[in-house]
């Protein structure tokens, strides 16, 4: 059996926190390090349903991809929003938090690998590389591309995304001629809307991401 220190310092050594974003709040949030973990819930969103599941799984550590905390609180007050709710029950029940953002999505393998992984797609490359000699030619970097074994259309590859990934309430959308044949394509996951140029730079016939914010595309 493993102590929660063991297991962040795991964690921490495949994403450190030096990679993550100036603005970001990655690591371990809640949980003593002696504590023993057992069983372990990875999560996106750290919100009642996963923490609920967590707990009815009797698990011991939760392991986010979004920040519960991203923003600077002033009170936990659980009667004040759901958030300070989630801080006492996790602390109540004995569960450790622990978080990888923006750090998990530039390591190699990370987020975007898995997203191209269910893709089928091949030769990968970042989409935009970490700069640094500490990165040289290690493939960390935002969003990925590569190449597909077939050509297909953009109908296929619609179909394919969304046959690949979970479903979700709005499903995969696309835009552009449906009968245009797509053989590379560069995927990045999390909001990828900044990467749009990169997407173009490096020559790819199609771009998927998980989130367009509307002001800068």
């Amino acid at each position: 059996m493993r102590t929660l220190s063991e297991i962040t310092a795991a964690l921490d050594d495949l994403y450190p926190r030096r990679w993550a974003e100036d603005w970001d709040r990655v690591g371990l949030v809640l949980g003593r390090g002696g504590n023993s973990v057992r069983r372990v819930l990875c999560v996106v969103d750290v919100v009642p349903a996963t923490v609920i599941e967590a707990i009815e799984a009797d698990c011991d550590l939760i392991v986010a991809h979004h920040p519960l905390l991203l923003r600077g609180v002033s009170s936990l007050d659980p009667a004040a929003g759901y958030k300070g709710d989630l801080v006492h029950t996790l602390i109540e029940s004995g569960m450790g938090l622990y978080t990888a953002h923006t750090n998990a999505d530039v390591a190699s393998p990370g987020v975007s690998d898995a997203l191209a992984d269910r893709l089928g797609l091949v030769d990968l490359r970042p989409l935009r590389p970490l700069d640094g000699p500490e990165h040289h030619g290690t493939g960390r970097g935002h969003g990925r591309i590569g190449r597909l074994p077939e050509t297909l259309t953009l109908a296929q590859l619609t179909e394919r995304a969304a046959a690949a990934l979970p479903p979700t309430a709005w499903g995969v959308r696309a835009a552009g001629d449906p009968d245009r044949h797509i053989s590379t394509v560069a995927v990045c996951g999390g909001a990828g809307d900044s990467f749009l140029a990169d997407a173009a730079a490096a020559g790819a016939n199609a771009y998927l991401t998980a989130d367009l914010r509307h002001h800068p595309v």
